[in-house]
């Protein structure tokens, strides 16, 4: 079966077969690579529907005919409702939920809404999937993550509503962000630091990239998107047997290679060390014609050194970026404190603690 629909981050088309939806034009989409194939969940609700459908750019229009705003339950010429929420635009979406700006009137301020969509997997594990990721996303208090204010279920629909942070992504910044290092290390320390008060509360993130950190207005991140998260040494059954779920181009080996009960926190050192090497070179680690290419580049290649794409990076910030991309987990840094300690020794001009791979240590690979 094909699933056509758009990237949630540059808006093209998108075909994906078999649940597989990486983006061609950016890459930067989610993938579900299954040893079996997919099930579409039960058909949404009417009201789903039309937010999946709505015309988001007639409600902007001036001096537009009436015939062009859509009718029903959510009529993009007036005010939107969902519960006690006002919809004001589409933030994003991704492989299960659907993000929306919007206004909760009881309380009378701005939130970010994430409502679940119609999914590949079976409706009961998508609820599961959702309801895991409020959870995990508001047990966490860290000025650095993305707080959830409220979880709740509207029109038989699963929903939490978050502080709204509106300064964009990381990704949406990735150009100019390669020309100033120093707030590139600042900003993955500070995100490592969040990173690091999750796992000690237990949660692995597992997919952390620049489209998944958010800035607010005074440009400083917050984690965000726990969708894929789950808890450290728990058994926690909601991924399919024999799949791969994540970002290919950001994802650890141990998580390309599909051991899932096998990761801890060095999957979200790979991920850090990824987010940094994309905001160095403007590139992902790994970026192949198709999800299965970037799987097996991720397993199989050591990532270019960002040196050799811009020689004006520092050596010392390529080693620590490549110390977060060892292929064996137990190579790189044993915590998130420690890369983002080792990412200010760099910014206070001190010796380092990582240390480069040398020759040897290159041909052995």
């Amino acid at each position: 079966m094909d699933l056509a629909r758009d990237c949630p981050h540059c808006r093209n088309a998108l075909t994906g077969e078999s649940g597989t939806d990486l983006c061609p034009f950016c890459n930067d989409g989610m993938v579900v690579v299954s040893a079996e194939s997919p099930t579409l969940s039960a058909t949404p609700s009417r009201l789903l529907e039309e937010f999946a459908t709505l015309d988001w750019t007639a409600a902007s229009r001036s001096g537009g005919e009436a015939e062009a705003c859509k009718p029903g339950i959510l009529d993009p010429c007036s005010p939107m409702r969902f519960g006690d929420y006002v919809l004001v635009r589409e933030l994003g979406r991704g492989g299960m939920g659907v993000v929306y700006e919007a206004f909760q009137m009881s309380l009378n301020r701005p939130v970010a809404l994430k409502l679940l969509m119609s999914g590949r997997l079976a409706a009961n594990s998508d609820a599961r999937r959702f309801r895991w990721e409020a959870e995990a996303a508001a047990g966490l208090d860290h000025p650095r993550i993305v707080p959830v204010y409220e979880v709740g279920e509207h029109e038989g629909i699963p929903y939490y509503s978050m502080k709204l942070v509106g300064g964009g992504n990381l990704a949406e910044h990735r150009a100019r962000m390669s020309e100033d290092r120093r707030r590139v290390a600042r900003l993955v320390a500070s995100v490592a630091r969040a990173v690091n008060y999750a796992h000690g509360h237990g949660v692995l993130h597992r997919d952390l990239k620049p489209s998944n950190i958010l800035l607010d207005d005074e440009g400083l991140p917050h984690v965000a998107d726990f969708g894929l998260a789950r808890r450290i040494s728990a058994d926690c059954n909601l991924t399919m047997s024999g799949s791969v779920l994540g970002s290919p181009s950001y994802m650890a080996p141990e998580q390309a290679s599909g051991k899932v009960h096998e990761l801890t926190v060095a999957v979200d050192i790979y991920g850090l060390g990824a987010v940094l090497y994309d905001l160095l070179c403007g590139r992902p680690p790994f970026r192949g014609s198709s999800p299965t290419e970037t799987i097996r580049q991720v397993l199989d290649r050591d990532p270019i050194r960002p040196r050799l794409i811009d020689p004006r990076i520092a050596r010392d910030l390529e080693t620590i970026c490549l110390k977060c991309l060892e292929k064996e987990p137990g190579r790189r840094y044993a915590t998130a404190e420690e890369l983002a300690e080792d990412l200010e020794r760099w910014l206070g001009h001190e010796p380092i603690r990582a240390r480069p791979v040398g020759l040897p240590g290159r041909l052995r690979k």
